[in-house]
């Protein structure tokens, strides 16, 4: 099945069995292009007697641990054709993944972004503020984790701001300004985790002490990149909504997980609190000590694979994060598909995540 045909199909509408058929065929065709196409991928194959025609499944394929993206440049196109590198998240000193497109994969990104997003969202555009600084998004031809997901996001947004400056100093004259103009109109905010909380949510409540409030109560909050620093301060999701909503009457709030080696297949939060795998993507969950397939209920090692990457072999990538699968296609939210939860990175893993990687570079 070709790209342009997944896209044609609502993205929380295939059963176990349905979704398994078009993943399996899917995945195995990018399998074989990658090991035509990328002689490092080949090796790799080739050093574990890869034989494509014992597949049964997409669950059978092999994966590539997503470390290997900072150790190897991996590309299954030409350097010309590259059109955008995007690096991962790292603190200073640490090797960054390079992740290479060319014009089909990272179109065939956003259009996957739109089709998951909008089904929480709505279809139509909305004022947009973004919550971060203008500076992350300069250098438009070597984009960071955190640049990417603000740009990936902005393409919801009809007009938008920058709720802080470079310094991450917040523009309450800009927010208030912009949420009059809006008014009782949907807004769209997004940012991550670490840096809402710790910018955002906190200037509210200082501003709120001196009696200026933000009234946010009709908007739609998407943000991620990792849970890690705020955990350790004993800030859980539960904790994080409930503040929002006292100091700005934010409610409609969606967590998403996702990492730039997989950009485009974003797994968004439902409005249960689980986090949701598309027709575009799934999750594996695997057990450390021999890698077979965990149980549902049975926490693991999280597998994550995508049916988009064409321009470098990321579409079976073992993460370095734990997660356990609740359930397939019985989420009470009514959408179809794999729900699950992220229980945060494997012992001794770097830190990886937009939002802890901030928060780490933020308290030293």
């Amino acid at each position: 099945m070709i790209f342009e045909e997944i896209l044609s199909i609502h993205p929380y509408s295939l059963d176990k069995d349905e979704k398994e058929k078009l993943l399996t065929g899917r995945l195995l065709k990018l399998t074989k292009l990658h090991q035509e196409k990328c002689l490092e991928y080949a090796r790799i194959l080739e050093s574990i007697h890869f034989d494509a025609d014992k597949v049964n499944s997409y669950t059978d394929l092999p994966f590539l641990p997503v470390r290997l993206f900072k150790e190897l440049e991996l590309k299954s196109v030409s350097k010309e054709d590259v059109v955008k590198t995007m690096t991962s998240s790292g603190t200073t000193g640490q090797t960054v993944s390079k992740i290479y497109l060319d014009r089909t994969t990272s179109s065939n990104q956003q259009k996957t972004m739109v089709k998951i997003v909008s089904e929480f969202t709505g279809s139509g555009r909305m004022p947009m503020i973004i919550i971060d600084c203008p500076s992350v998004v300069k250098n438009r031809t070597m984009f960071s984790a955190r640049g990417a997901g603000i740009l990936g996001f902005s393409i919801f947004g009809s007009t938008k701001i920058y709720a802080f400056d470079d310094d991450m100093k917040l523009d309450i004259e800009g927010v208030k300004k912009f949420l009059d103009k809006f008014q009782g109109q949907k807004i769209l905010l997004f940012g991550f985790t670490f840096m809402i909380w710790q910018h955002f949510y906190k200037e509210l409540l200082r501003l709120e002490e001196d009696g200026i409030t933000f009234d946010l109560s009709n908007g739609i909050l998407i943000h991620g990149g990792g849970w890690k620093k705020l955990v350790s301060e004993m800030v859980n999701p539960e904790e994080f909504h409930k503040k929002l909503k006292d100091v700005c009457g934010l409610e409609n709030i969606h967590d998403y997980y996702g990492m730039v080696e997989q950009t485009g297949c974003i797994y968004m939060e439902c409005e249960c609190g689980y986090l949701h795998a598309s027709i575009f993507s799934d999750v594996i969950t695997r057990r450390p000590i021999d890698f077979y397939e965990c149980d549902i209920g049975e926490t693991g090692i999280i597998q994550v694979v995508s049916t988009i990457p064409e321009s470098y072999p990321g579409h079976s990538l073992l993460t370095e994060d734990e997660g356990t699968i609740l359930g397939i296609d019985n989420c009470p939210c009514g959408r179809k598909g794999k729900y699950f939860k992220i229980n945060g990175r494997l012992k001794n893993a770097e830190i990886r995540g937009c939002s802890d990687t901030y928060a780490d570079k933020f308290k030293s």
